[in-house]
């Protein structure tokens, strides 16, 4: 809308992608400060009162949250090594993704203070909230309020300070050095009811069960280890760090990374972010697992996870999602290419317009908010904390590694035809400069061919002859492994696996072929057209390369 934001304080709505995107699109900007506030809009689900009358988020209620833009994740002073005392760290005013200007979170309250008098144009019609103002875009006031500023004062610090991992491990029996992690966050922002303690207390019962199992005798096959990690709030650092710190070890023995961040964010159906090579095992597990809902007593969760939330683009079966960040996977999946995945119940996504849960990384959120609305008697939390285990205790268990390449081959041809479509919004272009996406598609054929290959050699597999078996699981393992690139992606090197990244628009969001995509985003305002689709056809070239590499990878010795 041509309006200069230079030099002035800017207020955000929260919702729609992460606040750190928010504010580094306010920083290239030109602003000086931010005020970020929740809007009913976005934090207060229909014919459902504010807490503690309901799960709505009140008027004076504030999401915490942090604003790092370290395109990746962990401490801003040693992008990329671990934390340690020995570690060189960058000065303050040098982090990497530290905000330059200063942030504040409001409730709806105050924000209408501000909002109610602002003056300038009416605002598109999608930039209306649910508050009785006009919203309009400004800048300043208008009527008595016209020579009106605005002050921030924040009295927030930085500090280095020791965070505290606790990991614990359970020794396989028969190959001790393969590793199945399942890993969660246990700080929170303040009582942290839903996140992250439903995720924690469903990790504790999940250790307590492998006690149980210990005393009767049983060792698992691989090696299990339970990670509470600390500082995820402050951007993903516990995990991250720990990450670094052993990333060596783990490229070389980790097997899958399970998720277990909070367990809930809504009412509705199950919700499972993964991997391609773990989608039938999500499917075999939740088949095992029964419906926590009232009336589907006897239905599986798998059942009334395929009622509720069909696949509806290519298949009949529960839809799957890609991972994009937010939580502590993003160093072990983007960044090392270990298999991933997490599972939470969720909102119905196609009726609950509202972001997140209302009052997420509030005061609101607290045990009683999950007895009395969410989760009154606690099965979902209980289902969700199965498939978690389920999956862990196979990948652990399994003589052959239950990761299905197929999926992988799938999903790798459905991202492909995406990003062309996406390509060929531009068909003038493509052709002036000579864009094909041949050579993607050629490498996808090759590696389907190679999956189809490697299924036969799995289905005549001598499961007796321990070494075949090692050699198929190696291959199995690895195969995700194949997909990273040195380098990184574009101006992000910790996001480095070329198939998968958070958007760098939206962290929360996963996108395909990043390095494709990023090319492509806003082409069309480039300011040198031929140098922007000559780096298309280059992301072109690296993904080709990559997932060729990884059908070799398949291929028989």
């Amino acid at each position: 809308m041509g309006i200069n934001c230079t030099d002035k304080i800017v207020i955000l709505r929260y919702g729609k992608i992460f606040r750190g995107n928010k504010v580094k699109n306010a920083m290239l900007a030109g602003a000086k400060g931010v005020v970020l506030y929740s809007d009913p809009a976005d934090y207060c689900a229909e014919g459902v009162k504010p807490y503690p009358e309901g799960w709505n988020l009140p008027e004076g209620g504030a999401q915490r949250g942090n604003i790092l833009n370290l395109n990746g994740s962990g401490d801003p002073l040693t992008p990329g090594y671990p934390a340690k005392e020995y570690t060189y760290r960058f000065r303050l005013d040098e982090g990497v993704g530290l905000p330059k200007i200063p942030v504040h979170p409001i409730g709806y309250r105050d924000a209408v203070h501000l909002l109610k008098n602002m003056g300038g144009a009416s605002p598109p019609p999608d930039w209306k909230g649910a508050l009785n103002v006009s919203y309009r875009i400004g800048p300043g006031f208008i009527g008595d309020f016209a020579l009106n500023k605005v002050r921030m004062n924040v009295h927030s610090y930085n500090q280095v300070t020791r965070i505290y991992n606790v990991i614990g491990q359970i020794k396989g029996a028969q190959e001790p050095d393969r590793i199945v992690i399942l890993g969660g966050h246990r700080d929170a922002w303040v009582f942290g009811g839903i996140d992250p303690v439903t995720g924690a207390s469903g990790t504790h019962e999940t250790v307590r069960a492998a006690g149980k199992l210990l005393q009767k005798g049983w060792r698992p096959r691989r090696t299990l280890i339970f990670a509470s990690w600390d500082a995820e709030e402050f951007g993903l650092l516990g995990s991250t760090e720990w990450a670094e710190e052993n990333a060596k070890m783990l490229q070389q023995r980790a097997v899958a990374y399970i998720n277990a961040d909070s367990t809930i964010e809504g009412m509705y159906t199950l919700r499972v972010d993964c991997t391609p090579s773990l989608h039938t095992l999500a499917y075999d597990i939740t088949k095992q697992v029964m419906s926590p809902e009232e009336g589907e007593e006897g239905m599986t969760l798998y059942d009334s996870w395929h009622k509720r939330d069909n696949w509806t683009d290519n298949r009949d079966a529960p839809r799957i999602s890609k991972l994009g960040s937010g939580s502590d996977f993003e160093a072990y999946f983007i960044r090392l290419g270990i298999a991933s995945g997490r599972a939470k119940y969720t909102k119905n996504r196609k009726t609950e317009r509202y972001s997140t849960y209302p009052v997420y990384h509030s005061v609101y959120e607290t045990f009683e908010l999950v007895e009395r609305f969410y989760d009154p008697t606690f099965r979902r939390m209980e289902a969700v904390t199965r498939v978690r285990g389920g999956l862990v205790f196979r990948l652990a268990d399994a003589p052959v590694l239950p990761l299905d390449c197929n999926e992988y081959a799938l999903a790798l041809s459905q991202y492909a035809h995406t990003i062309h479509r996406l390509a060929q919004k531009h068909p003038q272009e493509m052709e002036r400069y000579a864009v094909t996406f041949d050579a993607l598609f050629s490498a996808v054929d090759n590696f389907t061919q190679a999956v189809q290959e490697f299924q036969q050699h799995l289905n005549t597999l001598d499961t007796t002859n321990s070494l075949s078996v090692r050699m198929v699981n190696d291959q199995l393992m690895y195969l995700e492994r194949a997909f990273i690139d040195p380098l990184g992606l574009p101006g992000r090197p910790f996001h480095r696996h070329v198939v998968f990244a958070p958007s760098s628009h939206n962290k929360y969001m996963g996108e395909s072929f990043p390095g494709i995509y990023d090319a492509l985003f806003d082409i069309e305002n480039a300011a040198e057209p031929e140098r922007a689709w000559s780096e298309v056809k280059r992301q072109i070239s690296i993904a080709a390369f990559t997932v060729n590499a990884a059908a070799d990878t398949l291929r028989p010795l």
